[in-house]
C-alpha cells in the first residue's frame, strides 16, 4: 500500500513567518534607510546618531526575558500579534517627530525606538517557538534559515524602495509606509496562524508526520502553575555551557547584523560618496546574497544530517565556513572601487547568512516546556550587539574619521564566532528537565543531556 504523502500546512506557517520577520527587520532598519537625511535634517554628529540608533537594542534585550515567558504563558498567536501591532504603531510614529523642535525631536525619537524595541523583542523567541511546534528535526534547520532569511529579504526589497521614498517624499514617509504595512499584516496573522492540534486545513497524515519527526506540537498557553519557577529555570539554561556558547557566537553573528541595519547604508553614503538612492540599491545586493546563504545553510545542514550525519556537524559545519567568509568584510578597507566593496560585502553577508542557524539550535537543544524563556535568553545575549554595535562604530568613526577601524571591528567579531563554536559549544543535544509533568509547591528542577 503506497504511502500517504504529508500535506504542506506546514509551510504557510513558515511563509507567514516570513513575512513578518520581514516586517520587523525592516521596521528595525528604517532609521539607517533614513539615516543620512535625518542626520543632516537634524543636524545630529555621529556619535548621537550612534546612541539614537542603538535605543533599539536597549529595550530590544530588556525584552526578551519577558517576551519568551509570555509565549510561553500565553500563547503564540496572541501575543504576536500584540506584539506586531505595537511594533507597527511605534514605527509610524517616527514620521512625525521631525514636526517637534530639534531637541523634543530627537528625544521622541530615541524613546520610539525604545518603544519598537521593546514590542518586537518576542518576535524571534516567537518564531522559534512556533517552528518547534510545527517542524520536526530533519526539517527545522531550513525552516529556521528560511525564517532568519527575512532579515535580508527586508533589506533587498525595502532598501531600494525606501531609499526612493527618501528622495522623493522625505526620510519621514520610511515609518508611515513601514508602519501601515505592519498594521495591514495583523489581520492576516489572525487568519493564518493556528498551531498544529487546532489548525483546520491540517490533515492526519502531517500532523502525523511533524509529530514522528520530533516536533512540539503545542502553541498554546502552558497550564497556571506547572512548569515551576522562571528563575530557577534561568539558572539551569546559563549553566549549560552549550548554551553559553550559543550566546557568544549569537552575539558575534548579531554584531554583522547590525552593522549592516545600522550604519551599512550611512557608510555607502559617507565613506563611499553614493547618494542615498543609489546606496538603497547598493544595499540590496548584500542582502540578496545573504539572503541566498541563509537558505543555503539550512539546506545544507538538513541535507548533511539526512546522510548519516551527526546533529553536531550538521549545524556546526555551515556556521563555520559561514563566518569565516563573513570576516572577509576586512578586505573592503583596502577595495578601491565601489564595485569591489559590493562584491566583498555579498560575499561576507553570503557567508553570514550561511552560518545562521543559531536559532535551529536553540529549537534542537531547548528543554520543551521552555523553548520560548531559553529563546528570549539567547537573543538577550545576542543582541547586546544592537546596542554595542551602533555605540562603538560611532565612535570609531567619530575618532578615526574612517569606517576601516569599524569594518576590522565587525570582522574580529566574526573570527570570535568561529572560535566559541569550536571550543565552547560541545556535542549537540537537547536539555532535558527532570520534573513531574504538574511539580508540587516546592518542587526541584534539574537538568540532565539528552543522550
Amino acid at each position: 500500500m503506497q504511502a500517504v504523502k504529508p500535506g504542506r500546512v506546514r509551510f504557510s506557517i513558515l511563509l507567514m513567518l516570513f513575512l513578518v520577520t520581514t516586517v520587523t527587520f525592516a521596521d528595525r532598519s528604517s532609521l539607517s534607510i533614513a539615516g543620512a537625511a535625518l542626520q543632516t535634517d537634524l543636524g545630529i554628529d555621529a556619535v548621537l546618531l550612534g546612541y539614537i540608533f542603538s535605543a533599539f537594542g536597549w529595550a530590544y534585550v530588556i525584552g526578551q526575558i519577558p517576551g519568551g515567558w509570555l509565549f510561553d504563558r500565553f500563547g503564540a498567536k496572541r501575543v504576536y500579534l500584540i506584539t506586531l501591532f505595537c511594533w507597527s504603531l511605534f514605527t509610524l510614529a517616527q514620521g512625525f517627530v521631525g514636526a517637534l523642535p530639534l531637541a523634543w525631536a530627537v528625544v521622541s525619537l530615541f524613546v520610539l525606538r525604545l518603544a519598537v524595541g521593546f514590542a518586537g523583542a518576542p518576535c524571534f523567541p516567537g518564531n522559534a517557538r512556533i517552528i518547534a511546534a510545527w517542524f520536526p528535526t530533519r526539517e527545522r534547520g531550513t525552516a529556521t534559515a528560511m525564517s532568519a532569511s527575512a532579515q535580508y529579504a527586508a533589506t533587498a526589497v525595502f532598501a531600494p524602495l525606501m531609499g526612493w521614498v527618501v528622495q522623493d517624499m522625505g526620510w519621514q514617509y520610511v515609518f508611515f509606509v513601514l508602519g501601515g504595512l505592519g498594521l495591514l499584516l495583523c489581520g492576516v496573522w489572525l487568519k493564518v496562524m493556528h498551531g498544529p492540534r487546532e489548525h483546520p486545513r491540517l490533515g492526519e497524515a502531517e500532523f502525523a508526520h511533524i509529530e514522528a519527526g520530533g516536533a512540539l506540537l503545542d502553541m498554546a498557553p502552558r497550564a497556571a502553575g506547572a512548569g515551576g519557577s522562571q528563575w530557577r529555570y534561568l539558572k539551569l539554561l546559563l549553566t549549560q555551557r552549550t548554551l553559553i556558547g550559543l550566546y557568544l557566537g549569537q552575539y558575534c553573528n548579531n554584531a554583522i547584523t547590525y552593522f549592516f541595519l545600522t550604519w551599512f547604508p550611512v557608510y555607502l553614503v559617507q565613506a563611499r560618496g553614493m547618494t542615498i538612492l543609489s546606496a538603497g540599491f547598493a544595499a540590496s545586493l548584500p542582502a540578496i546574497s545573504g539572503f541566498v546563504g541563509g537558505v543555503l545553510g539550512g539546506l545544507v545542514s538538513d541535507a548533511l544530517l539526512r546522510r548519516g550525519c551527526s546533529l553536531t556537524l550538521a549545524r556546526k559545519l555551515p556556521i563555520v565556513v559561514g563566518m569565516l567568509l563573513a570576516s572577509s568584510i576586512v578586505l573592503c578597507i583596502y577595495a578601491d572601487s565601489d564595485a569591489a566593496v559590493i562584491g566583498l560585502m555579498a560575499l561576507a553577508f553570503f557567508g553570514k547568512g550561511f552560518g545562521s542557524l543559531g536559532w535551529t539550535l536553540v529549537a534542537d537543544t531547548s528543554p520543551r516546556q521552555i523553548v520560548g524563556l531559553s529563546g528570549g535568553l539567547f537573543n538577550t545575549f545576542g543582541n547586546l550587539a544592537a546596542i554595542t554595535t551602533p555605540i562603538v562604530v560611532g565612535y570609531l568613526v567619530s575618532l578615526t574619521g574612517s569606517f576601516d577601524a569599524a569594518l576590522l571591528y565587525v570582522g574580529a567579531n566574526a573570527l570570535l564566532a568561529v572560535i566559541s563554536y569550536l571550543v565552547i559549544v560541545g556535542r549537540i543535544n537537547r536539555i532535558e528537565l527532570d520534573e513531574p509533568p504538574v511539580p508540587a509547591a516546592g518542587s526541584t528542577v534539574a537538568a540532565s543531556s539528552a543522550k
